[in-house]
């Protein structure tokens, strides 16, 4: 079933910087107050000695979450100075998220469960994943390194276990802390590459939550950064970049609260908005509610900012690394870039609102992808939902069914127009509510499925009542419906390559449709945005808009394109994190200042 070398398919996905249709973006050199932002062109000094500077290090962090301590921590390591800036506490996505990372090639938790693995499998899988969004020496040095990034994460207090979970699913039981959080036990991936476990999750608890658990690694992160000199200011939100004579990226403004009463004011509402977004996940209905009651809070939050800060500047020797995240949690600029997402849920925290990117710009940043949402169409669990079908507006069906949910958000949103109906028979739809009640089904996994099943799903008599009430195509739905029993029964090879185990006859009324579009009401869709600026994969330097570089300025994490940008998979943004902060460290620390001067040399 593996297609031919460079066919395009999911072994071999299509190129999307061909397709890539960015918005323009304000000039280089400008403020920037569209979408909620205000961020001020970049600073020019004559003379950086003489300004007043509230700080000085070698390295200047802009957000302090996953990619931002990676750095932190390793440019401590290398021997650097660094300060930390972060708009709220720390953290952001990477410690709210659920707790996953992706690691493979052979790491001491896939050795004790037994799961075999090495480099160049883990390279060979991920490569029908990414693509070409990066180039294929950084893919390959982000595959060759992740043992040993992992155990790096370990021996700094990271807690993991090698109880393994073997079955598909969208996030395992919660007693099981590594399974497969992507599509390799589905075909046509299996019969490519062995399929290995790599989805590696922190030993952490948030009651029955499966949410909240990414600071289990981000937490012991930033305390042996701490413990190793780091300075962190935290309720500091970056403005403005400074520039010396020759415009290389020397310093960053932020504005911070002077008054200790009005600074825990602003961390208590700050602290009350994380708690509503935290509340349900982005794919349960009613989290559009709890996510509008957090905005509620934040909006207090920023009214505080608006009256109560001042301003300081920190001065960086050798450079500023942006790590503030995306802009998933700003929805003017959600609709503005990647409008087919602005139905979905957004999957991210409050300091995702494309601060960290827009600072780059202003100082002729190139940016990358900026369309580009990752969405999360989970089919499984219930089982039984993914052995039905997946059909769009029309009719048609378009994709594997067990695949990973951000390859069939890709192929629903990209390609169907944001339509996707879960078409299951009257066996089917009994066994899902059987499904929703089988011990390794988790509560919110359990919710969404009888919500669905029994508050909004279509019924119909026969096929063609169901295509009726839908609008789909008759003759186009009844040719589909040929073709997948026609599959189940193995009359026929499967043409979305779903295995004999993973398909159903659809023969038995009544016919259920149940509706997981991007703006299904009942059936939220998580979405995180993976596009950001440019950087020179081999440093993590920022690319300019006219080809060179942007001098003294780096981006790691969801602040810049990276390995997960084409098709993400569950955890692999928190190793692009972890993987990308490291990288721009060792590049920072690699750089000589000039004797009796505070330029570098090695850029």
């Amino acid at each position: 079933m593996e297609q031919a070398r460079g066919k395009a398919g999911p072994l071999h996905p299509e190129s999307v910087w061909r397709t890539s249709t960015c918005t323009a973006l304000p000039p280089p050199g400008s403020p920037i107050r569209s979408w909620g932002l205000a961020i001020d062109a970049p600073l020019r000094l004559g003379d950086a000695d003489a300004h007043d500077w509230a700080g000085e290090a070698d390295v200047v962090i802009v957000g302090l979450g996953g990619a931002g301590v990676s750095a932190a921590l390793e440019a401590l390591e290398q021997g650097l100075s660094v300060i930390a800036l972060d708009h709220y506490d720390g953290g952001g996505s990477s410690a709210a998220n659920g707790g996953v990372y992706y690691a493979g090639g052979g790491t001491s938790i896939q050795r004790e469960a037994g799961v075999e693995d090495d480099a160049e499998r883990m390279e060979a899988y991920l490569h029908t994943e990414v693509g070409d969004v990066v180039p294929e020496h950084a893919l390959k040095d982000f595959c060759e390194r992740s043992a040993e990034t992992f155990e790096w994460l370990r021996s700094h207090g990271a807690p993991f276990s090698a109880t393994l979970y073997g079955k598909k699913t969208s996030y395992p039981p919660l007693d099981r802390f590594l399974y497969h959080p992507d599509s390799s036990l589905a075909e046509p991936f299996r019969s490519h590459t062995p399929p290995a476990a790599r989805g590696h999750r922190t030993v952490r608890r948030n009651g029955n939550k499966p949410w909240g658990l990414g600071a289990g690694i981000w937490e012991p992160l930033r305390d042996a950064a701490l413990a190793r000199g780091l300075q962190l200011h935290t309720q500091a939100e970056a403005r403005q970049l400074a520039l010396d004579e020759t415009g290389r990226v020397i310093g960053v403004r932020v504005e911070m609260f002077r008054d200790p009463a009005i600074r825990a004011k602003h961390s208590r509402l700050v602290g009350k908005a994380n708690a509503w977004m935290a509340m349900l996940p982005p794919t349960f209905p009613g989290a559009r509610l709890t996510y509008a009651r957090g905005f509620k809070f934040l909006a207090k939050a920023r009214a505080l900012e608006k009256t109560s800060r001042s301003s300081a500047w920190f001065r960086a020797r050798k450079g500023v690394v942006l790590s503030a995240g995306g802009f998933i949690c700003n929805p003017e600029m959600v609709r503005h870039f990647a409008a087919p997402y602005a139905a979905g849920l957004p999957n991210g925290t409050l300091g995702d609102n494309g601060s960290g990117i827009m600072l780059g710009v202003t100082a002729g940043a190139a940016t990358g992808l900026m369309e580009r949402v990752s969405a999360w169409r989970f089919l499984s669990p219930p089982a039984s939902w993914g052995r039905g079908m997946l059909v769009d507006g029309t009719g048609v069906r378009y994709v594997n069914e067990t695949w990973y949910g951000a390859r069939i958000g890709d192929a629903m949103v990209e390609r169907h127009g944001g339509l996707g109906w879960i078409v299951l028979d009257r066996k089917l739809f009994r066994q899902s509510l059987r499904d929703a009640f089988a011990p390794e089904t988790l509560a919110f996994q359990r919710d969404i499925t009888l919500v669905n099943a029994l508050f909004a799903a279509v019924k119909a008599g026969s096929p063609a009542a169901l295509a009726a009430k839908l609008g789909f195509d008759p003759a186009v739905f009844s040719q589909t419906l040929e073709t997948y029993n026609r599959a189940a029964r193995g009359e026929i090879t499967d043409p979305l390559y779903k295995t004999e185990a993973d398909l159903a006859v659809l023969d038995e009324g009544p016919f259920y449709a149940i509706d997981a579009s991007v703006d299904a009401r009942m059936f939220p869709i998580a979405c995180m945005t993976v596009g950001g600026l440019l950087v020179d994969e081999r440093t993590g330097a920022v690319k300019a808009l006219d080809g060179g570089r942007v001098e003294g300025l780096y981006a790691a994490g969801r602040n810049a394109v990276g390995i997960c940008s084409n098709l993400y998979v569950s955890g692999l943004s928190y190793a692009d994190c972890v993987w990308s902060g490291r990288r721009a460290a060792r590049a920072l620390a690699a750089l000589e200042l000039k004797p009796g001067s505070t330029q570098v040399e090695g850029e």
